[in-house]
């Protein structure tokens, strides 16, 4: 089911898009048998697609953007808002969900290109890490204590390759010779060497070696499919919602979570727009070494541009003479989190939300393709010419430029 409010003139084939998705996720089969081994749970071609769209709340519509310049549109509804950053990767990610995410991004990946063509698209993962943190409140990973990995898969032992990739999703139909699934315990053998040792080679820490630095077999506690099987998926096996899994979304329970889910959220819906703000501005902390941890907060009122609060955590990890509150005004000089100005700076009004759908919003490199800019707010500004910088310095500037700072800030 597709349901929402949307403005717009464009006319849409949603049962068209809907199909398609589908059918690039992987699910083309469904048959409606519990006890069946070859449905995949789910039919690109024979699902039903329900459309329920009607137009924005004229109310709504009326407080937050109706009348109003780009930069004093209002924030679509009120709410609490979180963006968190640790030194402990390369990315300034958290690394348990890093790799947690990173092992999706695997699996799916082995499975379209066909070395692990048995492989099908439900599937989930957990990591564990063991941590020691710092009497300067910074983290460190130390060694992974326990993986979980939960993937569908075909048949073992009977599922046959040229009817498990028939051509009917976007991996085209195989046409090799004829080829049998392995066996459950061969299955996870394979799962483990080109899913988990190969996504752990990926990852680059903080120390420049590699997360398989942190990885030992012998004393890590691995669960491949620990429930014995898992043949029936996808909504068939389970059902669920877009944007209900809003901690794989941001940082697997690291930092805090204001509760909004991100997904079907234009700009000024702050629960997606300010979120992504409060990494930008996170990251941008911790990359330009003024603190090793950096949680940001902001909240917003219905109807009104400028953010209710701001408040930066830095868990004590703040360096040289920079204080947290010192941070929260470098913060306040560089950016402007009012709806409008996120849309422009952030370019939130691109079509490019698709490619934020998995693996998370969170983390991920930003690239352009021809005008489209995606993943922006993981290019942080370089605020490193605060690193040498004195509290009291900071003051000083925040009083030169007071003026410009309370057009976008409250006082």
């Amino acid at each position: 089911m597709v349901f929402g409010e949307i403005t717009t003139s464009a006319k849409l084939d949603y049962d068209k898009i809907v199909r398609n998705e589908v059918k690039k996720i992987g699910f083309d089969s469904f048959v409606d048998d519990l006890s069946s081994v070859d449905s995949k749970g789910l039919s690109c071609d024979s699902c039903e697609v329900l459309v329920r769209i009607n137009k924005q709340s004229p109310d709504i519509a009326g407080g937050v953007h109706v009348g109003k310049s780009d930069l004093d549109v209002g924030a679509g509804d009120q709410g609490i808002m979180f963006g968190y950053a640790s030194d402990e990767t390369e990315c300034g990610m958290p690394l348990t969900h890093l790799v947690a995410t990173q092992l999706g991004k695997t699996l799916t990946d082995v499975r379209k290109d066909g070395s692990l063509w048995w492989l099908r698209p439900d599937g989930k993962t957990q990591v564990t890490i063991k941590y020691k943190q710092h009497t300067d409140g910074s983290v460190e990973p130390l060694v992974i204590h326990t993986v979980v990995i939960s993937t569908q898969h075909a048949e073992p032992l009977k599922a046959k390759r040229s009817t498990e990739q028939p051509g009917t999703d976007f991996r085209g139909k195989y046409t090799g010779e004829e080829v049998l699934a392995p066996s459950m315990a061969e299955m996870n053998e394979l799962i483990h060497d080109k899913v988990i040792v190969a996504t752990l080679e990926s990852i680059k820490l903080k120390n420049g070696k590699t997360a398989l630095s942190l990885y030992d077999r012998k004393t890590c506690n691995l669960h491949i499919n620990p429930s014995g099987k898992f043949i029936i998926g996808g909504p068939q096996g389970d059902a669920g919602l877009t944007g209900r899994k809003i901690i794989i979304d941001t940082y697997g329970g690291w930092g805090a979570h204001g509760g909004g889910a991100f997904s079907g959220k234009d700009p000024t819906k702050v629960d997606r727009s300010a979120a992504y703000a409060c990494r930008w501005m996170a990251k941008s902390v911790v990359k330009a070494g003024l603190a090793k941890r950096a949680c940001v907060q902001l909240s917003y009122a219905i109807g009104v541009a400028k953010p209710l609060s701001l408040f930066v955590e830095t868990y004590g990890t703040e360096q040289g003479d920079l204080t947290a509150a010192a941070i929260t005004n470098v913060v306040k000089l560089h950016f402007d989190c009012r709806p409008g100005a996120l849309a422009r700076d952030l370019k939130l009004r691109q079509p490019k939300y698709n490619v934020t759908a998995a693996y998370c919003h969170f983390g991920r490199s930003p690239y352009t393709e021809g005008d489209l800019t995606f993943f922006s707010w993981e290019d942080p500004i370089d605020l490193s010419k605060y690193a040498s910088m004195s509290a009291a310095d900071v003051e000083k500037a925040v009083e030169a430029a007071k003026e410009t700072i309370l057009t976008k800030w409250v006082d």
